[in-house]
């Protein structure tokens, strides 16, 4: 009996592997439980692999074949410890030491973070992935583990089993991948979906997908823009032309108004001239402002087109933006993409009648409007406007501003004494309504006289005095001491002596030298 039981026993052990720890052996997926996959290696006992080894546990199948590391033959309860993790991760070191160096390129899935980095499962190995080389900017932990990436072996330790990963300079050579392919792909006259990625006041940063180009402010619509932002929005994703590109200085201009048609293209039928049209102000300058007739069609209404009543107007006190006004076609060009505009003409030429309307000679009423260092104006009747140069103002007195004679608003009574319809001038006299008193003058301050007078003005030519109210003389500066001159101020009494009276040129001569 005992030599039959011997021969069993032989028998029995002669079927069983020989198996050592930390081998990795073949088995079959005998059971399968919550805690725990049972797999058959074809030993006395089949062994145990705690079940959150397996990444997907689900998918086992009673009968699956699977390698395993035995971990420990006999543990203190007895059983057979294996582990499939292990077995993997074994696996994966013997293909990265064969496969893998330093700088290749090889996929993994993010498994975990952890502190300073993430721990990424590349052919079942756990490797490091510094937080400075991750590149996951901006994503959660949870959107990082849910993905699989590509990497960089940033550095590798065969012998310590120690294996670095880059995703930043994975993401590096993706992007000078696509940017290869880009500045191939690209032609003039191509249109190419971008996103924008920043706005200038001279324009946007359109990305092409790994390549940025200029959209330039005057690139972006026919129309009038202020800034870029009214067209465009970070993040906003367009379709834009390709202009000119120069792979060198890695520069591309962009364009957006150009995917549209140009509306300058019928512009001469459509706005022909003498044709009435209403715009909006898109801008008003000094000499004019820039009238929206049409979508991407602007004309210049200028400052002499704007009525025929004032020969000088400041356009910037006639309107604002945004106001709408009815103006009239004068002249379309289409090659300089310029159309001139008129309001006046859309009304009679109030200068056609004006030498009937003002008389020479005649006297009429307006209110002061406006000034020059030579002269005011005044507005009569019609909104035609005349000037009274300062030498019409006093028949006596020196003007040297016309604000010493008048002031804005003020209703004065004038004689008409030119009128040029040509050239849109009425000249006007304040003086004339009153008696040339210089016959008189001369009368009363003949040669020779000697009268007592009052400093007016101190200059580099003479001193004026006032002889009487209205009337001024000047002393020559010959005829004055020079010492005695420049002791005078405004108000000083000064005793002088006629010497010349020109009544046709309404000025009367005085020396000091008695």
């Amino acid at each position: 009996m005992n030599d039959e039981r011997s021969l069993m026993e032989e028998l029995y052990a002669s079927t069983l592997k020989d198996i050592k720890e930390g081998e990795v052996v073949k088995g079959t997926v005998a059971a399968i439980n919550q805690k725990e996959v049972i797999v058959d290696i074809g030993f006395k006992s089949e062994g145990f692999v705690p079940i959150e080894e397996f990444r997907n546990p689900s998918e086992l199948t009673v009968g699956q074949q699977l390698e395993v590391l035995i971990e420990n033959i006999e543990d203190d309860n007895g059983r057979l410890i294996l582990s499939y993790s292990k077995a993997e991760r074994l696996k994966g070191w013997q293909k990265i030491a064969d496969d893998l160096n330093e700088g290749d390129v090889v996929e993994g899935r993010v498994v975990r973070a952890v502190k300073g980095g993430y721990i990424v499962d590349v052919f079942g190995v756990e490797a490091f992935l510094p937080m400075s080389l991750s590149a996951f900017k901006g994503l959660s932990n949870h959107d990082i583990t849910t993905h699989t990436y590509k990497f960089v072996v940033a550095k590798m330790n065969k012998q310590r089993r120690n294996l670095i990963l880059s995703r930043r300079e994975m993401v590096q050579k993706e992007r000078e991948e696509v940017r290869a392919k880009l500045w191939g792909e690209l032609k003039k006259g191509q249109k190419r979906r971008g996103v924008v990625k920043g706005i200038t006041d001279f324009g946007a940063f359109i990305d092409l997908g790994g390549v940025d180009g200029l959209l330039h402010i005057t690139d972006m619509s026919w129309s009038r823009i202020n800034h870029p932002s009214e067209v465009v929005a970070v993040g906003q994703k367009i379709e834009v032309l390709i202009l000119d590109f120069d792979k060198d200085n890695s520069k591309v201009s962009l364009g957006l108004k150009q995917i549209a048609s140009n509306p300058w293209d019928d512009a001469v039928a459509k706005f022909p001239a003498g044709s009435r049209i209403k715009g909006k102000i898109v801008n008003i300058m000094p000499y004019g402002v820039f009238v929206e007739i049409d979508k991407g069609i602007e004309g210049l209404l200028h400052s002499s087109e704007i009525t025929w009543q004032k020969k000088m107007v400041n356009p910037q006190e006639m309107f604002k933006l945004g106001d709408t006004i009815e103006v009239q076609i004068i002249n379309v060009d289409k090659d300089a993409k310029r159309i001139s505009l008129s309001m006046k003409q859309l009304e009679e030429n109030p200068w056609v009648s004006a030498a009937a309307k003002f008389t020479v000679g005649g006297v009429v009423k307006g209110a002061v409007r406006g000034f020059t260092d030579y002269g005011a104006f005044v507005e009569l009747e019609g909104g035609l406007e005349g000037m009274i140069h300062v030498s019409d103002m006093s028949w006596t007195k020196k003007i040297n501003h016309p604000q010493e004679v008048l002031h804005k608003g003020q209703e004065v009574e004038v004689s008409v004494l030119g009128v040029d319809a040509e050239a849109r001038k009425i000249t006007l006299g304040l003086k004339q309504l009153q008696p040339n008193p210089w016959s008189d003058i001369a009368a009363r301050f003949p040669v020779g006289c000697i009268v007592q007078a009052q400093v007016v003005m101190n200059s580099n030519f003479g001193v004026f005095v006032k002889l009487e109210e209205e009337i001024e003389a000047l002393v020559y500066s010959s005829e004055i001491d020079k010492t005695q001159a420049a002791a005078l101020k405004p108000g000083d009494r000064l005793q002088v002596k006629i010497i010349k009276v020109d009544v046709e040129g309404m000025k009367i001569g005085v020396s000091a030298r008695l």
